[in-house]
């Protein structure tokens, strides 16, 4: 990118079990971010994302779960493994390849939920984003992070960058980790 970290406005999506997706404002600070961890955001292979707390409500009421069996459910047992049975991206894209319409409509409909999460963390950002940088095992997907770019018109003049690791920002760079790992 030729400047260092500190100079840029970054929309950083790692891209994982659990989708985060935060705004890294020039002068080398995270001004926003969702939290993925409890599955806020979009879905993604293992959260349910964000959810109508009413539909929540009513589930809890109508199944009479417990806490700890809601966490599991929501944010381990959820998005893509409750709807296609994985959370491998390689074995969904290989049923995409095979004509499955169901996972490809999973996966457009996550890409989608991913794209409309960087358009609205870039309002924080003024719409100045230098750089959008993609990071996780599904920063690898072809598929995905296709269906993501067609999404550009949030931040059209900002560029993609898959990293699988960001390691550095204070080299005045974005380093990858030569380790490759499995798709979440």
């Amino acid at each position: 990118m030729g400047c260092g970290y500190d100079q840029l406005n970054l929309i950083v999506a790692h891209l994982g079990g659990g989708i985060s997706i935060g705004a890294h404002h020039r002068g080398g600070r995270v001004v926003d971010v969702n939290n993925a961890l409890t599955g806020e955001g979009p879905f993604s292979p293992e959260r349910s994302g964000s959810l109508p707390p009413a539909d929540l409500i009513n589930y809890y009421f109508d199944n009479g779960c417990t806490k700890g069996e809601l966490i599991r459910k929501f944010a381990g047992n959820s998005g893509l493994v409750a709807q296609v049975g994985t959370n491998d991206c390689r074995l969904i894209e290989a049923k995409i390849a095979e004509g499955d319409s169901r996972s490809r409509l999973y996966l457009e409909t996550m890409a989608y939920q991913i794209a409309k999460e960087i358009g609205r963390i870039s309002t924080v950002l003024c719409g100045k984003v230098d750089q959008i940088v993609l990071t996780g095992g599904l920063a690898y997907s072809a598929v995905l992070v296709g269906e993501i770019e067609k999404g550009r018109v949030y931040c059209p003049a900002a560029g993609f960058t898959r990293r699988k690791r960001v390691r550095s920002f204070s080299a005045g760079r974005l380093a990858r980790s030569g380790r490759r790992r499995r798709s979440a």
